[in-house]
């Protein structure tokens, strides 16, 4: 679930941080993993350290 989440691509929006159906956003720069938060001020993400679907530790992340 994880992997679908942070692959997937919007047919409808071409920023994932305008898709309401895009969740989960992957940083390589910092190796980070994090929820979209979608509002009217741009959003953003809510890093996590652990899946949202089954609870499987997530690598550390480098700043």
């Amino acid at each position: 679930m994880m992997r679908y989440h942070v692959e997937y691509a919007c047919d409808i929006h071409p920023d994932r941080f305008d898709c309401p159906d895009c969740l989960v956003d992957y940083s390589e720069n910092h190796n980070r993993y994090g929820l979209i938060v979608l509002n009217e001020a741009g959003g953003g993400v809510i890093s996590i350290a652990y899946c949202p679907w089954c609870g499987t530790k997530l690598p550390e992340q480098s700043d």
